[in-house]
């Protein structure tokens, strides 16, 4: 059955990009609605976004959404990750700036939030989109593919020169509530240079060691250093988790990130639903329904770590 909040939730904090304090409340929906985002700061004008794949403007460090009208909202990344690995398929976020809060770099918090407020059941089945067979795109050095399987899984592949990063792998089903337990503490990550130019740039003005990993050769630069050995990676499967519900449904098939990022996950979905033949949308019953991300969940598994 589709999920959604029992009650709304509020989080506040620094945008990374701007540095602007904003405010974001994520509220029940009916069955149906899906995720939307509304931009409470807007006077005119058509102020609700869609959290839908051909709805993204821009993949540059994080991913936006634009309306027909203009109206953007950016870094939705890891707050579509949290609904999804908590099985919420309907949502209205509030939002009062373009950007949304990166909190501790993870999507612990928003888990936290919505694990403390308890999720709903509704009346209405899940729909979710089963693939048929291979779809890969590449993009230099960079692919992502989706292929067949019988629940949804995720296997990604980093390779970085810092020592600190280097080359990491792993893989996942994520089922049963294994964004929680395993990905959603894992923080975004970053060079020490790449702050610094970011920064000359006026981007990354919200940016610090407090709610980023960020490395310098072989150095961890971030106070406690690493959550996992492995959270570089751990952490572009959270984003791959976020950017893959842009679908509008939960996928099953088993997705392969090697370098990929927000454009190269995006470009994929756009090469899924430009071949009817790749996919086919399945009513979920009981046994489908407990592949999902999200389903048996609790509070206690969100890692002590976070």
């Amino acid at each position: 059955m589709q999920n959604t909040l029992k009650s709304a939730v509020t989080f506040s904090g620094v945008a990374l990009h701007s540095g602007r304090n904003v405010r974001m409340v994520v509220r029940p929906a009916g069955p149906e609605h899906g995720i939307w985002f509304r931009r409470t700061d807007i006077d005119l004008g058509d102020v609700m976004i869609p959290a839908i794949w051909d709805a993204v403007s821009d993949t540059t460090l994080c991913t936006r959404l634009t309306n027909a009208a203009g109206a953007s909202v950016s870094t939705v990344e890891h707050v579509m990750a949290a609904l999804a690995g908590c099985g919420i398929h309907n949502a209205m976020i509030d939002v009062d700036g373009p950007e949304l809060p990166i909190l501790d770099g993870s999507s612990a918090p928003f888990v936290r939030g919505f694990l403390a407020r308890g999720v709903q059941s509704q009346s209405v089945p899940v729909r979710a989109i089963e693939i048929l067979r291979p779809v890969e795109v590449t993009v230099g050095a960079a692919s992502a593919r989706l292929e067949p399987a019988t629940r949804p899984e995720i296997t990604f592949r980093i390779e970085f020169e810092d020592a600190a990063i280097g080359v990491q792998e792993k893989s996942l089903v994520m089922s049963n509530g294994s964004f929680v337990r395993h990905l959603c503490d894992s923080r975004t990550f970053c060079r020490n240079a790449d702050v610094e130019a970011m920064r000359a740039r006026g981007l990354a003005l919200g940016g610090t060691t407090e709610n980023a990993v960020v490395v310098e050769g072989d150095r961890i630069l971030s106070p406690g250093g690493l959550r996992h050995a492995d959270e570089p990676v751990r952490h572009k499967m959270l984003d791959a988790l976020g950017d893959l519900a842009l679908a509008g449904a939960p996928i099953l098939g088993r997705y392969t990130g090697l370098r990929a990022g927000h454009g190269v996950t995006n470009r994929l979905l756009h090469a899924v639903f430009a071949d009817p033949a790749a996919f086919r949308m399945v009513t979920c019953d009981p046994v489908l329904d407990a592949r999902l991300p999200g389903s048996g969940i609790s509070r206690a598994e969100i890692p002590a770590v976070a």
